[in-house]
């Protein structure tokens, strides 16, 4: 799996945690699943709006999601996973088309969203470096609710 080393110096950088071959995979399926969810919010809203490319406006941004993402983009590692972003999220579902404008947010969206992942995991328990299964699924678990 490509970007491993990238992703293991993004993870120590946002939430203090190390994270091992296994993660990345969790981290790459994590990141297909809020494709998945934000193209689905985004055309909803798009199609409530009357039209059928999705719009920057159109996703489900939050403020708290807006603080992840400029935090994103304060770390030294940030460049290196836009590049990893652009090259390995998966496209959207058929039916769902985003704007070229909405292409190159969602880069940053889903900086934010591993951001927060990240920093969540401290959350979840304070002593962890390393997280294990049940701290990737009560993370995920967590982002079903509100993302």
């Amino acid at each position: 799996m490509a970007g491993i080393p990238e992703l293991k110096r993004f993870f120590r950088a946002a939430g203090g945690i190390d994270v091992d071959k296994a993660d990345v995979r969790r981290f790459q399926e994590f990141v297909d699943e809020r494709v998945d969810d934000l193209a689905v919010a985004g055309r909803d809203v798009a199609r409530w709006n009357g039209r059928d490319v999705i719009a920057p406006q159109d996703l489900p941004i939050t403020s708290g999601l807006q603080e992840q993402i400029r935090a994103f983009g304060k770390l030294e590692e940030a460049d290196e996973i836009r590049q990893l972003l652009r090259r390995t999220v998966r496209r959207p579902p058929g039916d769902v088309t985003f704007g070229e404008d909405t292409e190159d947010v969602l880069v940053e969206v889903f900086g934010g969203i591993s951001v927060a992942l990240a920093r969540s995991f401290r959350l979840l328990d304070e002593r962890v470096t390393n997280p294990t299964s049940e701290h990737w699924d009560r993370a995920f678990g967590l982002f079903r609710l509100l993302v």
